[in-house]
């Protein structure tokens, strides 16, 4: 999961060797953490929150099925 964040972000901003992310494990849902540079913190995020939106729904979708559900946080 933490790959498949990284993969989609890295297309979106300017700065990808800023890109961090850290995966927390909770009892039942795993939370991922990103950060990024602050320059590219609005093209992570879109317009209305869009963009954070639909990343937030691919990661469901994929760590629904299999089997683990995760949940992504933006850090400023």
């Amino acid at each position: 999961m933490k790959d498949l964040i990284e993969f989609m972000v890295k297309e979106l901003v300017d700065n990808p060797e800023q890109i961090s992310v850290t995966e927390i494990s909770g009892d039942k849902k795993t939370r991922y953490e990103l950060r990024v540079a602050h320059e590219d913190l609005g093209k992570v995020i879109g317009k209305r929150g869009r963009t954070a939106g639909a990343l937030r729904t691919i990661l469901n979708a994929v760590s629904t099925k299999q089997g683990n559900p995760a949940e992504l946080e933006i850090i400023e």
